[in-house]
């Protein structure tokens, strides 16, 4: 199977060594991403606006691929302060609320950056 990658330009990919996404056959796997947009980041105090934000880019990525966010099975969110969950929740169910896909979210201790308050990965099955 052939295997194709998507990358950004994010400063972290070639020090890390890891690609935005990568999809093998049928299945496309989306690292974990954040709402750092050119270099920036965007809603440094707003959760919300930092989901939607990532949920965008899911979007742009997924395109690539020739999917949509109606192939997206599972997401996985990684929080820093698991008390916002409520507007977390409410970009990733307007982005979902339809397709509903597994999710999980978890509070960690830290992201890369202290501006950082969400990340979130994803896997998308391709319908044959």
């Amino acid at each position: 199977m052939e295997r194709q990658t998507f990358t950004e330009g994010s400063p972290w990919e070639p020090i890390v060594g890891y690609a935005r996404a990568v999809k093998i056959g049928n299945i496309i796997e989306i690292s974990g991403t954040t709402a750092t947009v050119n270099g920036e980041v965007v809603g440094k105090d707003d959760v919300y606006l930092q989901t939607k934000t990532i949920l965008q880019k899911f979007e742009k990525v997924l395109e690539t691929f020739g999917a949509s966010m109606q192939d997206v099975v599972r997401t996985r969110i990684f929080c820093t302060d698991i008390t916002q969950w409520e507007k977390i929740g409410k970009a990733h169910g307007e982005f979902f609320g339809e397709i509903k896909p597994t999710t999980g979210m978890y509070q960690i201790s830290k992201l890369i950056s202290d501006d950082l308050l969400v990340e979130i990965e994803a896997t998308a099955i391709l319908r044959s």
